[in-house]
């Protein structure tokens, strides 16, 4: 029996999409204020993961992009739950920090929670709607293909996570400032880096001898 071809480069991009998911998310906890504009810091490093996941599909395709979603959303869980266990069990009566402790990592389960349906429906569509334009295109405008489904994507996971992770705790004003403000600086990064996204693509498509086609179906 043959043994299944191992692509080096899909485990490097796997282990870069689930670090990113999870320390973006540890990030997300503090808000960050330059001049009139707010985002949450996890803005700072969470468009790779959009990057990661755009090279992941165009390449190996969305069924693995799809597989990919659901183990990262467990890792992050395992994460959580681990803050939160560590959070719960008893310390040293001369241990001061307990409360900076829950006042940081115990706001996680909020922004973990909302991140995870945001990142697991916004992340969906935009493979889902790169693999259905690579079908459509017969593989050509990469670009285009990119920037369209990350347009879409990103506008529903910024909208999804700034509303379930901050409604309440800030006003409308300030959301739809987070909004805006956070889908521009994920857009403007994959603009930005667009045509290191294409290198890299193109690089792994050679190396590894693959170029996946494939109709997807979102469930």
């Amino acid at each position: 029996m043959p043994n299944k071809k191992t692509f080096i480069y899909y485990e490097v991009l796997v282990a870069l999409l689930v670090t990113t998911l999870i320390v973006s998310n540890i990030a997300s906890v503090k808000l960050i204020q330059i001049g009139g504009i707010v985002f949450d810091a996890g803005t700072i490093m969470f468009p790779l993961a959009y990057i990661v996941g755009d090279i992941i599909t165009e390449i190996y395709g969305f069924k693995r992009m799809r597989r990919l979603l659901y183990i990262g959303l467990a890792m992050l869980l395992l994460t959580v739950l681990t803050f939160w266990v560590v959070q719960i069990l008893p310390s040293p009566i001369d241990w001061q920090h307990q409360q900076a402790y829950s006042d940081i990592l115990g706001f996680v389960w909020r922004i973990v929670l909302a991140s995870m349906a945001a990142f697991f429906i916004g992340e969906l569509f935009n493979s889902y709607l790169l693999a259905k334009f690579k079908v459509r295109t017969k593989g050509k405008g990469l670009w285009g293909r990119l920037m369209g489904s990350s347009a879409i994507g990103s506008l529903l996971d910024t909208t999804i996570f700034t509303v379930l992770a901050f409604g309440g705790t800030v006003s409308s004003a300030v959301l739809i400032n987070i909004i805006a403000t956070v889908y521009v600086i994920k857009m403007l990064t994959e603009l930005l880096l667009s045509p290191v996204t294409i290198k890299i693509i193109d690089y792994i498509k050679s190396k590894e001898n693959i170029d996946t086609f494939e109709s997807p179906k979102i469930f």
